[in-house]
């Protein structure tokens, strides 16, 4: 998170609109007209080291999703669902306009663009921030008001006094006992790909395509164990380019004797701009950064393709899903002795989010292989629940009491696997009828959505129904996706597999439900001012029966915590409905209770009673 100095805490609209007459600035300097700020690294990262958050440091809205438009009359800032509350508040009386994305009446940041832009006018943005196919989009459109795209300028960086560092953490190597396969396997797949498709190489800028392909991690980017870094793959050579000196003589040399060549993190822009010869060049223009492609020399051919990694890395192998089934276990006992705790000393002692958010950490590196959060840990107790992705500040971190929700969404990384769960728990008292209610709902949603059974061929468009319709039913719906694929010891929001209604019109983006592949089942929902229920569980992909009519598919649940029973109406519910929870609580308990000690164990027999 990007912090302002204590003394200008209460003065931080002034100082965001200080930072914006300074840009402002630069822009004119630049003959600039309109500057686009993504939320973006150079990799096209969803999650970002602090380095990089530009759009926070110059709005002072810190959630993980949102680009800015700056004119010399004003700004604007598009996010999504998630962050509608929080932007709001962080925005407030900045000067800064919030656009909801996917509103309606909400225009498009590049609809906006294009009605503001003069006539012959500059769009600036920085070329390493900003994608290959963006940039090409981008000029085109502005193309009809002869206006012109001018990547050259990272003019944060002009004004950012105290900009943190980039940093180059240590890396090393995930052996092949959780990996699964090796990297000259995984190396020797791509390159067949490449043979394929007749290429002479392939760049690859995803960290974490880069991460799995090498069976190399780091810790660049907090809670993502991803190393900063470019990755060209010849059909003989293989090129990483990395800081320096972040693994260690052992590991490089392993590195090395698999074929691996190092350069600097910078030299990405020379080593093309210096290819000789016409080159075949694959790579994702959705990906790779607009500069990448201008340092190509214009004699090679470029081919825009979808990496075949982002599929194989979501496939996990059987390996992977062995690990996986056992970081859940352990991620499972610590987040069941937390709850456990939590509800004995809600009213003994004074909690806060943050503490508890704190103290669940604590239980969960207990564990063993535990590395660390797969996230920001999202902590909202009442109306702070409603902020769909809230973190407490110093200044926001709300007492707890005994009574009303308490959503909790964290995960954890081991060396086995990614976690990530939310769990919404009533702190003390009764659970009104209208809690019931839509607990209840929520909790029918993600019991359906992993119970669901369809045809091979399905994406989770199709599926994504069976988690909404309890809620559709009352006249409610939630904001956000149903579910997004999860890495293996890579970041906690992984492509191609996901839950949602919505298909999208981008390569790669509805992707078919592979056996294997693990996705997020987090059904919710927010009211405003009251407090918010997201309930959710990671599911594994796996085979059903095979017969005359297709391959039928299903879902096992990987999570093992039980839901908050003292909040279900089991009125609403059907028989089949309480049946799916049942087995489900017994499937826990029979898991995680050896792990317990005597008391949690008899809670947790309780939290797991039969409806």
């Amino acid at each position: 998170m990007i912090t302002i100095p204590f003394e200008e805490k209460c003065g931080q609209e002034m100082v965001i609109q200080k930072r914006l007459e300074q840009f402002r600035e630069k822009m004119a300097e630049h003959k600039i007209d309109m500057y686009f700020v993504p939320t973006n690294d150079y990799h096209g990262s969803e999650y970002i080291s602090d380095y990089f958050k530009v759009r926070e440091f110059l709005s002072g809205f810190d959630g993980s999703a949102g680009n800015m438009l700056i004119t010399q009359k004003g700004t604007g800032l598009w996010t999504d669902g998630r962050y509608f509350l929080q932007a709001e508040a962080q925005l407030s009386q900045t000067g800064i306009t919030l656009y909801k994305s996917g509103q309606e009446g909400v225009p498009k940041i590049n609809d906006k663009i294009l009605e503001e832009i003069p006539e012959g006018g500059m769009l600036g943005a920085d070329g390493r921030m900003v994608s290959a196919a963006w940039a090409e989009g981008m000029e085109k459109m502005l193309a009809g008001k002869n206006a012109r795209l001018d990547l050259s300028y990272d003019l944060a960086g002009e004004i950012w006094e105290k900009r943190p560092e980039l940093y180059h953490a240590r890396a090393w190597i995930l052996e092949e006992e959780f990996a699964g396969e090796s990297r000259l396997s995984k190396l020797a797949r791509l390159r067949g790909y490449l043979s394929e498709k007749k290429g002479s190489m392939i760049v690859i800028t995803s960290l974490d395509e880069i991460a799995w392909l090498l069976n190399i991690r780091g810790n660049d980017i907090p809670c993502n164990p991803v190393v900063f870094s470019y990755l060209i793959v010849q059909e003989k050579e293989c090129h990483l380019f990395a800081g320096e000196n972040i693994f260690s003589s052992c590991d490089k040399k392993e590195l090395e004797e698999d074929g691996i060549a190092f350069h600097g993190y910078g030299d990405i822009y020379p080593y093309l701009q210096g290819i000789s010869g016409k080159e075949h060049i694959l790579l994702d223009k959705r990906t790779v950064n607009a500069h990448i492609v201008e340092s190509i020399p214009k004699n090679c051919g470029i081919e825009d393709v979808v990496c075949p990694v982002i599929q194989w890395k979501a496939v996990k192998n059987p390996v992977e899903i062995k690990n996986e089934r056992e970081a859940h276990i352990r991620d499972g006992v610590a987040v069941t002795r937390f709850i456990c705790w939590l509800k004995h000393n809600i009213d003994k002692i004074p909690l806060t989010e943050r503490s508890v958010a704190e103290i669940l950490e604590k239980f969960r590196q207990e564990e063993r292989n535990y590395l660390g959060a797969s996230f920001e840990p999202i902590a909202g107790y009442a109306e702070h629940g409603a902020i769909v992705h809230y973190s407490a500040t110093e200044e926001t971190d709300s007492y707890l009491a005994p009574e009303n929700f308490l959503l909790l969404d964290t995960g954890g990384q081991y060396m086995e696997g990614t976690t990530d769960i939310t769990r919404t728990i009533l702190l003390g008292g009764k659970a009104t009828a209208e809690q019931k209610k839509y607990y209840t709902a929520v909790l029918r949603g993600n019991l359906n959505l992993c119970a669901a059974k369809f045809l091979h061929g399905c994406s989770g468009v199709a599926l994504d129904y069976a988690a909404r319709q309890p809620l559709w039913e009352i006249g409610c719906d939630y904001n956000h996706g149903t579910g997004h694929g999860v890495g293996y010891l890579l970041n906690v929001h992984e492509a191609p597999n996901a839950f949602r209604y919505k298909i999208l019109d981008e390569p790669g983006q509805n992707a078919i439900l592979e056996e294997g592949m693990i996705t997020s089942d987090e059904p919710g929902i927010y009211l405003e001012g009251k407090y918010g229920i997201r309930l959710e569980n990671l599911i594994l992909c796996v085979k059903r029966e095979k017969n005359e009519f297709g391959q039928f598919m299903g879902f096992e649940p990987l999570t093992m915590v039980p839901f908050e029973r003292d909040a279900i109406d089991v009125e609403q519910m059907n028989e089949k409905e309480r049946k799916l929870l049942n087995v489900y609580h017994q499937m826990v308990f029979e898991t995680i209770s050896p792990f317990l000690s005597v008391e949690e164990r008899e809670w947790l027999a309780d939290a797991c009673m039969p409806l």
